[in-house]
């Protein structure tokens, strides 16, 4: 039996937040629901035997709307493709602010896994996020690692990647031992930047709040009192990985991040973050999280691009 649903918007930022849904979100919802959408002047109506749970989705759409001011066309899609598969989202959690940067904007999780990812790090002292490119495994880590130290839980953020060569090599690199690895630790900086601004992370840095520095730096060391960051760590070697998670000490939490399908180590070598799931099994307090493309937090494409290489391996 076809039936009628209908939202009234008298809010113009919600009007066009519906608006810049995009085509395809909109095709996609009537396809799986074998409805008509038609958003107009006054709100939206659905017409369709399965009106009413397409109202629900259209009406957490909203939601979100008005509590972002705006929803980009991956938010969208993101919740349509996990309402179309009949997985149930947390819209509180995912509305949660982690931080709010230095420009106003709100960093939120997006996603059921990094809903899991947040969740894990709050609860637990050491943890891995494990997924493809593109997931927020290190822009969420730095993000809870700044609210940790503005909430004064730690008194220092030490962020660290193996230097490991992608193509080149160190040696022909210009420029002093720093001016050679920092092309490595570049994102980090960017992280780092986009959530303190340029001159209170240069500030931290010169007061030795803030330490990025390449792995082979962490030896010799016990941490204590950090949030630290181990990123890119499927180029760790598991002498490397072991190392580092012995440095760990008292007040600290790390994060060590990777993805194992992008591994850049030379011929011969494993890798401790491939390693390290086997060998630290029922740890309390450690947890492996694991992001899937779903994650996916940039342009669609990456998704299809990432999923067209797994199909070949």
């Amino acid at each position: 039996m076809t039936s009628i649903e209908n939202i009234s918007i008298d809010n113009y930022q919600i009007f066009r937040g519906l608006n810049s849904l995009g085509q395809k979100n909109i095709a996609k919802l009537e396809q799986c629901y074998d409805i008509r959408i038609n958003i107009h002047s006054e709100g939206v109506e659905l017409t369709g035997e399965k009106a009413k749970a397409v109202r629900e989705i259209i009406s957490e759409i909203i939601s979100l709307i008005d509590e972002n001011g705006y929803l980009d066309d991956q938010q969208a899609g993101y919740l349509i493709n996990m309402k179309v598969k009949g997985e149930s989202l947390n819209m509180v959690e995912l509305q949660e602010v982690i931080i709010t940067n230095f420009k106003g904007k709100k960093i939120k999780p997006k996603t059921i896994g990094q809903i899991k990812y947040i969740n894990s790090i709050k609860k637990n002292d050491i943890i891995f996020g494990i997924g493809p490119a593109g997931t927020g495994k290190t822009y969420l880590a730095i993000a809870m690692a700044v609210r940790a130290l503005k909430e004064k839980k730690v008194n220092k953020i030490i962020l660290t990647r193996p230097a490991i060569e992608a193509g080149e090599k160190l040696g022909f690199l210009p420029g002093d031992l720093q001016e050679k690895v920092d092309p490595y630790l570049r994102p980090l900086y960017d992280g780092l930047n986009d959530m303190l601004g340029q001159e209170v992370f240069q500030r931290y840095m010169e007061k030795g709040i803030i330490e990025v520095a390449p792995l082979a730096y962490m030896r010799g060391r016990t941490l204590e009192g950090s949030f630290i960051i181990l990123d890119e760590a499927q180029n760790t070697t598991p002498e490397q990985m072991k190392m580092f998670l012995t440095r760990f000490g008292y007040g600290s939490k790390a994060i060590i991040t990777g993805d194992v399908t992008q591994i850049d180590l030379p011929k011969g070598k494993f890798s401790g973050l491939k390693q390290v799931s086997k060998v630290l099994k029922d740890i309390e307090g450690l947890e492996f999280v694991y992001l899937t493309d779903s994650d996916v937090v940039r342009h669609p494409i990456v998704t299809a691009i990432i999923q067209a290489y797994e199909k070949t391996q």
